[in-house]
């Protein structure tokens, strides 16, 4: 296939790019309810430092405050805010005791530990974050008030977003059937999200959209398991709704049924998705499945997909659970994440962006640079949002920030200068936190509401007007990160993108290891089906953002995408053998000679990538 060079380069065009959906209005009204209402009180009740270090923490816990279900958000915002609140006391404990040398040493070791975290994923990411800007907070902006009444006032904010989050029904979710059952909305629509997927890649089999319909089901069946899946205090479901619901997490055949009409590139008849498609309408509105399109078996996969169909009528009028067929990480897992490669990548990076920027800013604090005042964390909290390699390409990321910094410290200048005191600030700070999920579709955006947001705060707090300060010391900022981006280190270049194929391989490895060994158990073999499209949904993300950074950069990608693709097709083929040996018993030439080829490209282009894989076996 001949690739043509596009007309803007990809670091250029990751940095234009946004993304699009709807206007999540209960998320902004969660945002408007967050912060600026923590700071009023604060400010009547004679503490407003207290109130800014509450409203970060709404702001925090607004930025993780993502699309999911309500339980998933206990995680997604409460283990940051923690984190949040152990950096603000150790920053608040070495500031106060530690000259500038050692107080730049110990946070640079926060640095490599909150990186080495970040490599656990999502979460583990805006755990480092929060860790990193308590940290440099703690330290570089004395307030009055001690460090265990400001960690608690952080914990306060966040813990004030996530009731919000808990409590508040959303758009449309007292309605119908489900009305007593809001609570689980996040989870219903996950759900049913993944019938969709379903329905879409039937209705693209043997097209060229199938490829990425298909991907689109990863995407719906990972956020389902995810939602599901939430920490709770039992440790099955404890209601008769919760557990209904997961009786009708019954689309894993269904997905394998049509990845393999997909792997054969046939068209199916246009009957075949409708089944899927009142499943999930069945799913958000609570309601049973009713009649299901006649069946059409002249092919394995046809079989499959309607004996998947029957099985899930049968399981929605059940109310007794299922299986969400997800493997927990051992801590053997974790520990090998954050010691290997992808961790002592990430904590060397940000460890080194992160104690530089902290020097510089307490050498330009020594300079006189900010001032009368005694503020020196923009600098290193600007760093950490900067060097974090999962928030998107390194030149991305800086052209964003820069940009983002510099509009909205201009917009704070004039609102600062025609706002009434501290009412005017206050009302800033609901506005900012209500507009932050929609500015959240583009890491510029994002940055311009937040520099409004921070510098509303910190001025309600007593410190003055400062956004030319704010706008210097973001460029600066920008230029650390820049140079250390690009710094030879001790591990080698692309070692974490290799890590991820590695893991890839590995998973589709044990997948079709264990259909081809025809055990039948398969629950298992949906368990490890997941288990591959997961890691492989997280190579490809991974190169896409390697892909995306400046030539001397993405240079270490190279070939990678080609790699990824062809251990795509070697799952899909593996789901294929799969649906085909529960069917007769035996593979095919045709499935038999796919897997050949696709191990023998593997071979050839492993080496060259340096993806160490076990011998994948072959059928016959």
């Amino acid at each position: 296939m001949t690739r043509t060079t596009p007309a803007v380069p990809l670091w250029l065009a990751h940095a234009l790019r946004a993304q699009r959906g709807p206007v999540p209005w209960s998320a902004v009204v969660r945002g408007l309810l967050g912060g600026g209402p923590l700071l009023a009180a604060a400010v009547l009740a004679g503490r407003p430092t207290l109130g800014v270090v509450a409203a970060v923490g709404a702001m925090f816990a607004g930025i993780n405050d993502r699309p999911g279900s309500r339980r998933a958000s206990v995680s997604r915002i409460g283990t940051p805010a923690l984190a949040g609140a152990t950096g603000l006391l150790v920053g608040t404990s070495a500031g106060d005791h530690l000259p500038a040398v050692l107080l730049t040493l110990v946070l640079t070791g926060c640095g490599l530990v909150a990186g080495a975290v970040s490599a656990l994923g999502p979460v583990g990411s805006a755990v480092g974050i929060q860790l990193l800007v308590g940290t440099a907070v703690g330290a570089g902006m004395p307030l009055p008030d001690p460090g265990w009444q400001r960690a608690l006032a952080l914990l306060a904010g966040a813990a004030w977003l996530l009731l919000l989050r808990l409590a508040l029904p959303t758009p449309g979710s007292l309605a119908g059937d489900s009305r007593r059952d809001f609570r689980f909305d996040g989870e219903r629509h996950a759900v049913a999200g993944v019938y969709e997927a379903v329905a879409a890649l039937l209705d693209a089999t043997g097209t060229p959209t199938a490829l990425a319909r298909r991907a689109a089901l990863t995407a719906a069946l990972d956020h389902a398991q995810d939602a599901l899946a939430g920490p709770r205090l039992r440790r099955y479901a404890g209601s008769a709704a919760e557990r209904r619901l997961h009786a009708r997490y019954a689309a894993l055949p269904l997905a394998e049924a049509a990845t393999a009409l997909a792997w054969a590139g046939e068209t199916v008849p246009a009957r075949a998705s409708e089944g899927p498609r009142r499943l999930a309408a069945a799913v958000r509105g609570g309601t049973p499945a009713g009649p299901l399109p006649a069946p059409s078996r002249s092919a394995p996969a046809l079989r499959a997909l309607d004996e998947a169909l029957l099985r899930a009528a049968v399981a929605f009028d059940r109310a007794d659970g299922g299986d969400l067929h997800t493997r927990r990480r051992s801590r053997t897992a974790l520990a090998r994440t954050l010691l290997g490669t992808r961790g002592q990548e990430y904590g060397l990076r940000v460890a080194l962006c992160f104690g530089a920027s902290a020097a510089v800013a307490q050498a330009l604090y020594q300079a006189r640079w900010y001032g009368q005042h005694e503020h020196w964390y923009w600098l290193p909290v600007t760093a950490v949002f900067l060097v974090k390699p999962d928030l998107g390409p390194l030149a991305s990321r800086v052209l964003n920030r820069a940009a983002g910094t510099v509009l909205g410290a201009l917009l704070f200048a004039g609102f600062a200068a025609v706002l009434p005191h501290p009412g005017g600030l206050i009302a800033l700070v609901a506005v900012s936190g209500a507009l932050i999920p929609v500015a959240a579709r583009h890491f510029a955006a994002q940055t311009t509401v937040v520099t409004v947001l921070v510098l509303a705060l910190v001025m309600a707090g007593g410190e003055p007007q400062a956004s030319v300060a704010r706008i210097g010391e973001t460029l600066l900022a920008c230029a650390i990160v820049l140079v250390v981006g690009h710094l030879p280190m001790p591990v080698r270049r692309g070692g974490a993108l290799r890590s991820r194929l590695t893991e890839a391989g590995h998973a589709a490895h044990a997948y079709l290891t264990h259909v081809l060994d025809g055990t039948g158990d398969r629950a298992v073999r949906w368990t490890l089906r997941r288990e591959a499209y997961r890691t492989l949904a997280e190579a490809r993300g991974a190169i896409a953002l390697a892909s995306a950074e400046l030539p001397a950069l993405a240079r270490h990608a190279d070939g990678a995408d080609d790699f990824a693709a062809l251990l795509e097709l070697l799952v899909d083929t593996t789901t294929a053998c799969a649906v085909q040996l529960d069917d007769t018993g035996r593979l095919d030439a045709r499935h038999a000679e796919r897997l050949a080829e696709l191990r023998d490209a593997l071979d050839r282009r492993r080496e060259h990538l340096g993806v160490r894989l076990p011998e994948l076996p072959v059928g016959g």
